[in-house]
Formats: C-alpha cells, sequence, structure tokens
C-alpha cells in the first residue's frame, strides 16, 4: 500500500476507536445528571447512589475519550496537510468553538462536580452535570458542522491567489443542511448508548449485589426506557437525514443499496443480498417493495438514481459547478474508475448500523416486560443480552460513521478535493506505518486500561449511602485559602 493508502487506514482507526467513546460520553452524562437531579426531587439514598456509581463510570470513558481525541489532532498536520491548507481557514473554525466553548464548558463543570460533594449547595451541584452535558452537545454540534462540510460545502469561497477555500459565512456552514439532520441523529444515537450502558450494568449488578437488587432493577428499567426512546429519535432522524443524503449525495444512498441501475418508481430496499465480491452483480436477496423509493424520497413512487446512471452524470456536473467557482481541476476531477465508493461496504455498514440498533432498542423491550411489576430476578440470558446491550449502539455508530465516510468517496470534500488530493505530498509510506504501529500500541495499552477500569468500578458497586456529604441549600460557599 502506498501512502495515501496507510492515512485513509490510520485515520480510519483511530477515528472509529476515537468514536467509541464519544457517544457513551454523551449519553451517560445525561444519564448521571437525570438521577443527579431525581435525587434532589425524592430525596431517595439509592438515586444518590446509582448517580455516584455511574457518575464514576462516566468519569473514566470521559477521560479516555480525552485522550484518544488529543490524536485526531495530530492527523491533519502530520498525514493531510494538503488538506488542512485548502480548508484549514473553514474547518478550523468549528474545531476552535469545540475546543474553546464546549471543552472548557464539560472539562470544568465536571471537576467541580467531582469535587463539590459537600461543598457545593445541592441544586448547583447538580447544576454541574447538566452543563457537562451540554458541553458534550455543543462539542458534537460543532464537530458535525465540520464534518457536514464535508459532505455538502457551503458558506465558502474559492481564492486563485492563495488556492485555498476561504470562509465567508460562518452561520452558513454551522445551520449547514446536513448538519441539521446530521446532529439529531448523532446526539439520538448517543442517548442510545447512554440509555443501554445504564441498563446493561444495571441488569448484571442486579445478579451480582443481591442485597441492592431493587436500586439496580431501578437502573436497568430506566436505561431500557431511554434506549427505546432513543432508537425511536434515531430512526426518525435517520429517515429525514436518508432523504437530505440522497439530494446531495446521490451516489451513496445508490451505494448504500448496491443500486446500479435507476428505478423511477418504487424501488425495493433488500434485508439481506448475496452477490459478486464487487456488488455488481446480485445472486440472491430478500426485498421489500417501494421501501427504497421511500427512505430516499419519503414517496412510495419516487425515482432513486443508481450507480450507472450517475457514474455517467455527476463527473460533468461536478466539474461544471468547479469550474464556475473558480476552482483547479486537480480538486475536482476523479478518474470515473474509482467514482463510486466501495459497493460492499456501503451496502452491509448501512444494514449493520440499522440492525444492530434495532436489536439494542428489542432487549430494552425485554427488559421492560421481564422486570416489571417489581421484579428483580432476570433470566440469565436477559443478563447476558444486557451485558451486550451497551455494546450494540457503539457499534452501531460506528458502523453509521464507516458508512458515512467511505460512502463519500473518492472525496474528501464532496464535489470540491479528492481524497488522494489532500494527502501530505512529503509523508512516505514509512512514516506513516511508523506512526501508525506507535497509536495502534497506545491504543491498546488504553484499551487495556480502560476495560479493568470499568470492570473494577462496576464489579464494586454503588458505594454506600452518606447523606453527610450533602450540603444544606442555604449553607454559603466558603473558600480557604
Amino acid at each position: 500500500m502506498d501512502a495515501l493508502d496507510l492515512a485513509r487506514w490510520q485515520f480510519a482507526i483511530t477515528t472509529v476507536y476515537h468514536f467509541l467513546f464519544v457517544p457513551i460520553t454523551i449519553g451517560l452524562s445525561a444519564m448521571v445528571a437525570g438521577f443527579h437531579t431525581w435525587y434532589l426531587r425524592r430525596h431517595a439514598p439509592e438515586l444518590l447512589r446509582l448517580a455516584k456509581f455511574f457518575g464514576k463510570l462516566f468519569t473514566i470513558n470521559f477521560a479516555l475519550g480525552l485522550v484518544t481525541g488529543i490524536v485526531q489532532e495530530f492527523q491533519f498536520g502530520m498525514n493531510w496537510s494538503d488538506y488542512s491548507k485548502f480548508v484549514g481557514d473553514i474547518f478550523g473554525a468549528p474545531l476552535a468553538f469545540e475546543a474553546l466553548l464546549a471543552f472548557f464548558l464539560e472539562s470544568t463543570f465536571l471537576g467541580l462536580w467531582i469535587f463539590g460533594w459537600g461543598r457545593l449547595p445541592e441544586k448547583i451541584h447538580a447544576a454541574c452535570m447538566w452543563v457537562v452535558h451540554i458541553g458534550t452537545v455543543l462539542s458534537a454540534y460543532f464537530i458535525l458542522a465540520a464534518n457536514s462540510f464535508m459532505q455538502h460545502p457551503v458558506g465558502y469561497k474559492y481564492n486563485p491567489q492563495t488556492g485555498r477555500a476561504e470562509l465567508t459565512d460562518f452561520v452558513a456552514v454551522l445551520t449547514n443542511k446536513v448538519q441539521l439532520v446530521t446532529f439529531p441523529h448523532v446526539v439520538a444515537a448517543a442517548y442510545m448508548c447512554g440509555g443501554a450502558m445504564v441498563m446493561g450494568v444495571g441488569l448484571w449488578s442486579m445478579r451480582r449485589h443481591r442485597h441492592d437488587k431493587h436500586m439496580y432493577r431501578k437502573a436497568a428499567r430506566v436505561g431500557a426506557v431511554v434506549t427505546i426512546l432513543a432508537g425511536l429519535a434515531v430512526s426518525i432522524s435517520g429517515d429525514a437525514q436518508g432523504k437530505v443524503m440522497t439530494e446531495v449525495q446521490p451516489m451513496k444512498m445508490a451505494a448504500a443499496e448496491a443500486l446500479y441501475t435507476t428505478r423511477d418508481s418504487c424501488a425495493e430496499f433488500s434485508l439481506f443480498t448475496i452477490g459478486s465480491l464487487n456488488g455488481e452483480h446480485e445472486k440472491y436477496a430478500i426485498t421489500v417493495p417501494c421501501v427504497l423509493s421511500f427512505l430516499a424520497t419519503g414517496s412510495f413512487d419516487g425515482k432513486v438514481e443508481g450507480v450507472n446512471e450517475l457514474k455517467r452524470e455527476l463527473p460533468g456536473q461536478i466539474s461544471r459547478a468547479a469550474a464556475a467557482r473558480g476552482e483547479p481541476a486537480r480538486y475536482v476531477q476523479p478518474a470515473d474508475a474509482v467514482f463510486t465508493p466501495n459497493i460492499p461496504l456501503a451496502y452491509w455498514s448501512f444494514r449493520l448500523m440499522i440492525g444492530i440498533g434495532m436489536l439494542a432498542a428489542a432487549i430494552g423491550v425485554a427488559v421492560l416486560w421481564l422486570t416489571r411489576k417489581g421484579r428483580a430476578d432476570a433470566p440469565r440470558w436477559l443478563v447476558v443480552a444486557g451485558v451486550a446491550a451497551p455494546l450494540l449502539p457503539v457499534l452501531g455508530n460506528s458502523f453509521g460513521w464507516i458508512f458515512t465516510e467511505t460512502g463519500r468517496q473518492p472525496w474528501l470534500v464532496y464535489g470540491v478535493m479528492t481524497t488522494s488530493s489532500g494527502v501530505s505530498p512529503t509523508v512516505t509510506a514509512a512514516s506513516v506505518i511508523t506512526s501508525m504501529v506507535v497509536y495502534t500500541i497506545l491504543y491498546a495499552v488504553l484499551a487495556v486500561v480502560e476495560i479493568k477500569l470499568m470492570l473494577d468500578y462496576t464489579r464494586r458497586g454503588a458505594d454506600p449511602y452518606h447523606p453527610t456529604e450533602q450540603v444544606a441549600e442555604d449553607k454559603p460557599l466558603a473558600f480557604s485559602y
């Protein structure tokens, strides 16, 4: 493999690994804040214990997500310097807001929440975790705004003197139509991850810590409700996202279905397909009539363009649009042979994203049913399913991002800059593979640390209730120097 292929592999590995922690961080921060607020309303000791217990798990995950996220910043300068040079003016703005505003809120108020027990008034202390959660959501918004520019570039102009894309409308970048449908989809998926984490840990702890089984039953049921509701939100927002995707990236939708020939109406959606290795020839498929037309257009009779037609039409359309903007041909004209993404990868990652998410929601339904009417003795198979539950939405998120990013290929910035144009011109295959080995070893060590810490604190369970750690609402906050 050459430097381009290795750079793509390295970015894929580091990005997918980092995103294992991000949705859990977003979702679990909301769950912890919810338990803490619920305690203030009911003053039930088990709610405070659950807030502290899941707060520890959240803190571990937050720390690992922070460390893995730092590595992401190195990628742009090391392997993608031409990309950074070309769109740095646009890409850097939302990332700067993410670091200076969102991450500041997360880190500062998380510190106040961790060290504020017995030192801050109760309501202010609980509000700190809500601010942490708001920070995680804002962080997601700004990062997704940067990514949405790569999917559908807006709010910029090309400067032929500098050879760079320059930001002209920051509001347009923040309100990109792709951003407006991607953000609720990703955040809903993150809530699904947080709910599944609480549900799975609650089920396992309900069986391990028998003396507190009713407390953990409550956690499992709350997590199940959040998982189900978030799953519904994921489905609704994903439907909206699919229609916008078809509008701005029709090739991605065609790749998601391995649809090579245009369907003028009632395009079927395949649940399962066996075909050739390149996905071009179908041998066996289980299909549902007209569903693809609805997913793509909102109408069961809608037209969905196929790969073959798009390969003939899109290159000319994109080149003419780029010429009108005055952009150089080296950024905008990929070879016809590589104009399509990897069809099998797009097809299966799209289905795994949907199927795994549905399975997590189904486990949530099973948990609610089998723990109804005060039952706190879940069958063994449900506990096993519950332990797997936290992994399912995380994997679904990962497959979703794999589909989103690989389905855009060969574009780094859709219709503007090809992936091959963005790689650092002086980087060598040897340097990329060296850094990839270093990062892989680092990530392996971090994975061991993460798993050990999470398992240790989960086995330990919630700490006993200590009401003296809380302070009265009207007690003044004093600082000693």
